[in-house]
């Protein structure tokens, strides 16, 4: 076997990302739950087959198509093995009518409709929220290992852990690959949200890992929760969420500079927020006030949207943003809304008001370990004349974070308090 070039390798990598979701939620439907090990063997199988058939160049006009006839072959193929050697899997595949129907599950809307169970099956509640997580990435959106772990800032066996427990879990409770109905349906509902809503946060909130790996998980996000909004039309949280999700994307190439650096809200280039994206997100959120329904997704995209919508920072309408932030506080008590309640005085009030608020949340457990607040306090002292102070709430920030953009970041304001960065001194001994 020759060894693949770089370009195959690429395409491999795409289709692997794109289809790999698909094709196991599909073999997960033929095989069920207790066999989902099966169905990503199966799905990897194919991929290497695909990079051992391609590696001369040979690459076929429909990629996606003949990954997916060699799918459907090697599920034959197991079929007759498991038919023949008569273990135990034989007893659940008696539903399985052979190559017929497995054309039918590769149908277009079969392959959603399995994804849609997947999605449900992955996010059940009786898993944790952190192997809810995993188990999408992994089983859904194609992810490795390696990049699963990065992407939830969590060591690999950690991962592998999580993704043995969950999926024991599920064989344990012999949880149904469907998508549940009834009173059933808004409990799993409300976790599968919560598990989109986190899995977009962690792509588009942390620069702690490769840019690339954050936006997949943004847009990874996106995608299911579209998946969802279209099946789900009367359910206006998802919408809701699907806005949230737009508004805050739109945004996502101005939040750094071409070298990677970031750039705060205040001073991004409103010129390179993404119209189409703020569009698509100000019709999901009209879509989402139809009803009486009123969600922390609602109040997060109407934060959102009042971003979005204003000319300049300065333009923006503080005012409606600080209820909102209050609305918001009532259904969602996190001390992260508390934060930015207490930012938002700044624009709303003055700084000084802003800098009481923070001090007055500063002893906040929670909050303890969390980079932005000493951060935050800083930029506001730096900017009411406060040197000295803002100084030491940068090297306490600094001190909390390992992300080489916020590092970079904190250090520039560190410039600017005339605190001179020794090279040779405690900030060198970072990992960068």
């Amino acid at each position: 076997m020759e060894a693949p070039d770089s370009s195959t390798n690429q395409l491999v990598d795409h289709l692997f990302r794109n289809e790999a979701g698909k094709l196991v939620a599909t073999l997960t439907r033929i095989f069920g739950t207790i066999h989902i090990d099966l169905a990503e063997d199966i799905v990897q199988d194919t991929l290497i087959t695909a990079l051992h058939h391609w590696s001369n160049g040979n690459i076929p006009e429909n990629p996606a198509a003949w990954i997916t006839q060699v799918a459907k072959r090697k599920v034959l193929n197991e079929l007759k093995r498991t038919k023949s050697s008569k273990n135990h899997l034989a007893n659940v595949l008696k539903h399985v009518e052979g190559s017929n129907h497995i054309e039918e599950v590769f149908l277009s809307e079969e392959i959603k409709d399995s994804q849609l169970r997947m999605i449900f099956t992955c996010c059940h509640p009786q898993l944790p929220v952190a192997s809810q997580m995993a188990l999408t990435l992994k089983t859904l959106c194609g992810f490795g290992i390696s990049e699963i772990s990065k992407a939830l800032l969590t060591r690999e066996t950690t991962i592998n852990k999580r993704l043995y427990r969950a999926k024991q879990k599920i064989r344990a409770l012999e949880i149904s690959f469907e998508v549940p109905s009834g009173k059933d349906l808004e409990k799993r509902l409300n976790s599968v949200c919560l598990a989109l809503y986190l899995l977009f946060n962690e792509g588009y909130n942390s620069s702690h890992r490769r840019a690339v790996i954050s936006k997949d998980l943004c847009l990874e996000a996106i995608r299911l929760t579209q998946l969802l909004v279209q099946y789900f039309q009367d359910q206006p949280k998802l919408s809701a969420l699907l806005a949230l999700m737009c508004l805050h994307a739109a945004r996502f190439e101005a939040r750094t500079d071409h070298l990677g650096a970031i750039i705060i809200f205040e001073d991004q280039d409103r010129s390179l927020w993404n119209k189409e994206l703020i569009s698509n997100g100000m019709h999901y959120l009209t879509k989402a006030s139809v009803g009486k329904q009123l969600t922390e997704y609602h109040l997060e995209a109407g934060i959102a949207a009042e971003h979005c919508l204003s000319k300049s920072f300065a333009d923006t309408d503080w005012n409606s943003i600080y209820h909102q932030y209050e609305k918001l506080y009532q259904l969602k008590q996190n001390p992260i809304v508390l934060l930015n309640l207490a930012i938002i005085k700044s624009q709303t009030e003055s700084i000084e008001s802003s800098l009481r608020a923070l001090e007055k949340i500063s002893g906040n457990q929670q909050l303890k370990d969390y980079y932005l607040l000493p951060m935050t306090r800083g930029i506001l002292s730096l900017k009411s004349g406060h040197h000295t102070k803002a100084r030491d709430f940068f090297q306490e920030a600094l001190k909390l974070t390992r992300s080489p953009q916020e590092i970079a970041f904190i250090k520039s304001k560190l410039k600017l308090c005339g605190d001179p960065i020794n090279p040779g001194g405690a900030f060198s001994n970072r990992s960068e």
